[in-house]
C-alpha cells in the first residue's frame, strides 16, 4: 500500500473513532438540556408562567449580597374581588385574571433588575432593585397597570390589587424571607383599610405575629388558632 494511501486510511480510521466517541457525548448533552428544561419548568407556576417563591426569595438573598441591597425593594400583591370574578364568570375567568397579572408583572419585571413570582392563588410578589428617588412613582405605575381592565370572552373585567411595600434599607440585617414577610404585613394593612398606599413596612410588621408560620388574617388562620 502507498503512502498516501496508509494516510488516508489512518485519516478516515480516526474520523471514526471521533464520530463513535462523539455519539454518547451528544446523548448526554441533549438528556442534560432536556432535565435543564424540565427543572426550569418545575420551578414555574404553569399558570401565571412565573417564577414561584424559593426562586424570589432567592433572588432577593442574592440582591442582599450586593451594592445593590439598600435600594431592594420587595412588594407584595393580592388581588381583591378575585373569589367574585371567579364565582361570577366560572373558573377560566378566574385562570384569566391570574395569566394577565402574571403577564403583566412579568413585562414590568422584564425592564428592571427583578424578578415576578406567584405565591399562590391570587398572591404575588416582586423582588426589585429600584432608585430610592423615583421607587415609589414606579410602584404606583405597577399597580394602575395591573388594575386595568380586560377584556374576557364577552365580559370586562376589572381588576383591582392591595400592594405592600417592604425595603430592605428599612430593615437592615433581615434575609429575603423576612422582608418578604414586612411586605405581606404591609399589604394587609392597606387591604384592610388600616393604612393607605403607598405604606412601607416597618420592623415590627416583619415580625408580625403568625400562626404555623403564616400571617394572621390570611385564609383559614383562624382555623390553625383554634386548633392550637
Amino acid at each position: 500500500m502507498s503512502s498516501l494511501l496508509r494516510v488516508q486510511a489512518r485519516i478516515k480510521q480516526r474520523a471514526l473513532l471521533l464520530t463513535t466517541a462523539a455519539l454518547p457525548l451528544t446523548g448526554w448533552t441533549v438528556h442534560a438540556l432536556t432535565l435543564h428544561r424540565r427543572l426550569a419548568d418545575a420551578r414555574k407556576d404553569q399558570l401565571s408562567g412565573l417564577p414561584k417563591r424559593p426562586e424570589l426569595l432567592a433572588h432577593g438573598e442574592r440582591l442582599l449580597c450586593t451594592r445593590h441591597r439598600d435600594a431592594l425593594h420587595v412588594l407584595m400583591l393580592d388581588g381583591v374581588g378575585f373569589k367574585a370574578i371567579n364565582d361570577t364568570y366560572g373558573h377560566a375567568a378566574g385562570d384569566a385574571v391570574i395569566q394577565t397579572i402574571g403577564r403583566r408583572l412579568a413585562h414590568w419585571s422584564a425592564s428592571r433588575q427583578a424578578l415576578a413570582a406567584r405565591l399562590g392563588g391570587d398572591e404575588f410578589a416582586v423582588s426589585v432593585v429600584l432608585p430610592p428617588a423615583t421607587a415609589l412613582t414606579e410602584i404606583a405605575g405597577l399597580r394602575e397597570q395591573l388594575q386595568q381592565p380586560f377584556q374576557h370572552e364577552q365580559h370586562t373585567l376589572r381588576l383591582d390589587v392591595s400592594l405592600g411595600i417592604a425595603r430592605a434599607v428599612d430593615l437592615p440585617g433581615e434575609s429575603s424571607s423576612r422582608i418578604l414577610r414586612g411586605a405581606d404585613t404591609a399589604m394587609y394593612k392597606v387591604k384592610q383599610g388600616q393604612e393607605t398606599f403607598p405604606y412601607l413596612a416597618t420592623r415590627a410588621d416583619a415580625y408580625a405575629d403568625t400562626v404555623n408560620g403564616r400571617r394572621v388574617g390570611r385564609r383559614g388562620t383562624h382555623l390553625l388558632a383554634r386548633a392550637a
